[in-house]
C-alpha cells in the first residue's frame, strides 16, 4: 500500500475535473488509517523512493525557452527552493516522465530491495517504442533466458500506480532466470508510454491496447507455439480478466495478484484527486467484472494479502468461488497488504514469488505433456 502511494504522490495526476470533496475525504480518512498500520519497512522505502526520484530531476530552462533535466551529483547537493521546485514539475506528458526515468536509473539499481538487487546475468533485455494502430507510442521491455528457448511466455498487466520499469523488473528476472520469456508495456498514459498521465479515456480501448501488443508478440514465429500466460497486478488483474473476456481461448492461464474486481478504492486513494473519467472508467469496469466472475473459465492462481485495504480480498474469494473453470487456486497471505510482491519483508515476497513459479512450472508441464 505504502509504494502505491509513494507511486501515486510522484505521478498523480494534478489537472482535469475532480471527484466530490465529500468522497475524496472519505477516502483520505480510510487512507490514513491504512497508512498507520502499514509496515514500518514499508513505510521507510515510500520514503527513500520519493525523495531518490524527485532529487533525481531539476527542471531549469535553455536559452531557447525548452525544458531540460539535470542530475544532481548528491542528495546534500538538495535545498528547499529546489524541492519546491522539483513539487511543481509537470508530468502529465511522457517525455518528462522518460526524463524522470533517464535520470532515476542508477539511484533505483542501488535501492536496497530484495527485488532491485535480482541479478540480471544470463538474461536478454529489450525495450522498445512502438507506435500501435492508434497511433500512441507505446514502451514496452522484455526479458529472456539467454541460454535456452522460453519454456513459456508470461505477459504482465501492471496496476493503477505502477509501470513495468520500477519493481517488476526484479519479478521479471526470477522469472526469466526460471526459464519463461517475460513481456510487459506500459499502458497509454502510463510510465513511459505516450498520452496524459493518469488519463484513462476508455478501458475497454486500454484493453484493446494491450491485446494488440501481446497478439504481436504470440504470433512471432519464435514464440507462437509457446503456452502463454497472463500476469495481472491489482487494476492489471481487472485488465487481465478484460483480456480473457474477451479472448476466451487464447491464453494457457492467467496469475491475478490482489486483482481488482470491485469498486476500485485504490484508485482515488491519492495525494491529490485523480481525473473524474478515469474514476469512471475503473467503477464502470469493475462493476462489469463483477458480473462476469461466473464467465472466467481458464486456469486461474489468484494471490491476495489478507490485510489488503486496497482490494478486497473477499471479492478474490468470490472470484475464485465463481469463476467456472475446474482449475482454479487461491492463496491467502496471512497479514499481508496490498504490494505483495514489493512492500512485505523479503520472505513473503519469496514465498508468493516461489508459489507463482510453482504454478506456472506444473501448468507449462501440462502443456507440454498433452
Amino acid at each position: 500500500m505504502a509504494l502505491s502511494s509513494a507511486k501515486l504522490f510522484l505521478f498523480s495526476p494534478l489537472h482535469g475535473r475532480h471527484l466530490s470533496s465529500s468522497i475524496t475525504n472519505n477516502i483520505l480518512t480510510n487512507m490514513r488509517l491504512l497508512v498507520l498500520k502499514s509496515k514500518v519497512f514499508f513505510l521507510c522505502l515510500n520514503l527513500y523512493c520519493v525523495v531518490a526520484w524527485r532529487y533525481c530531476v531539476n527542471l531549469g530552462f535553455t536559452d531557447k525557452g525548452r525544458p531540460v533535466w539535470q542530475r544532481k551529483s548528491s542528495m546534500a547537493e538538495l535545498d528547499n527552493e529546489e524541492l519546491r521546485r522539483l513539487k511543481d514539475v509537470n508530468m502529465d506528458e511522457a517525455p518528462a516522465r522518460r526524463h524522470v526515468r533517464d535520470c532515476f536509473k542508477d539511484i533505483q539499481h542501488n535501492l536496497d530491495h530484495i527485488l532491485i538487487k535480482t541479478p540480471g546475468d544470463g538474461i536478454k533485455t529489450k525495450e522498445s517504442y512502438e507506435v500501435n494502430s492508434r497511433g500512441v507510442e507505446i514502451f514496452s521491455k522484455s526479458w529472456l533466458p539467454e541460454a535456452s528457448r522460453p519454456r513459456a511466455l508470461v505477459c504482465f498487466c501492471h496496476g493503477y500506480g505502477d509501470t513495468c520499469t520500477f519493481f517488476f523488473e526484479g519479478i521479471a528476472r526470477r522469472l526469466a532466470l526460471s526459464g519463461y520469456g517475460v513481456f510487459a508495456m506500459d499502458y497509454p498514459g502510463f510510465g513511459l508510454s505516450e498520452g496524459l498521465h493518469g488519463y484513462i479515456s476508455s478501458f475497454d480501448l486500454l484493453v484493446e491496447d494491450v491485446i494488440e501488443h501481446f497478439s504481436n508478440i504470440k504470433e512471432n514465429s519464435e514464440f507462437s507455439s509457446l503456452p502463454s500466460f497472463l500476469f495481472g497486478q491489482s487494476m492489471g488483474g481487472a485488465v487481465s480478466l478484460k483480456i480473457h473476456f474477451k479472448q476466451p481461448n487464447a491464453w494457457t492461464g492467467a496469475v491475478l495478484v490482489a486483482p481488482m474486481c470491485k469498486a476500485p478504492y485504490n484508485v482515488i486513494c491519492y495525494c491529490d484527486k485523480p481525473r473524474l473519467r478515469t474514476a469512471v472508467e475503473m467503477l464502470r469496469t469493475t462493476q462489469e467484472i463483477e458480473q462476469q466472475l461466473h464467465k472466467v473459465c481458464l486456469p486461474i492462481l489468484i494471490l491476495h494479502g489478507e490485510a489488503d485495504r486496497m482490494t478486497d480480498p473477499s471479492v478474490s474469494r468470490e472470484l475464485y468461488e465463481k469463476a467456472k473453470s475446474s482449475d482454479k487456486k487461491i492463496v491467502l497471505y496471512k497479514d499481508a497488504f496490498h504490494s505483495l510482491l514489493e512492500g512485505e519483508p523479503d520472505e513473503v515476497i519469496l514465498r508468493v514469488l516461489s508459489d507463482i513459479i510453482s504454478w506456472l512450472d506444473d501448468h507449462s508441464l501440462q502443456v507440454e505433456g498433452s
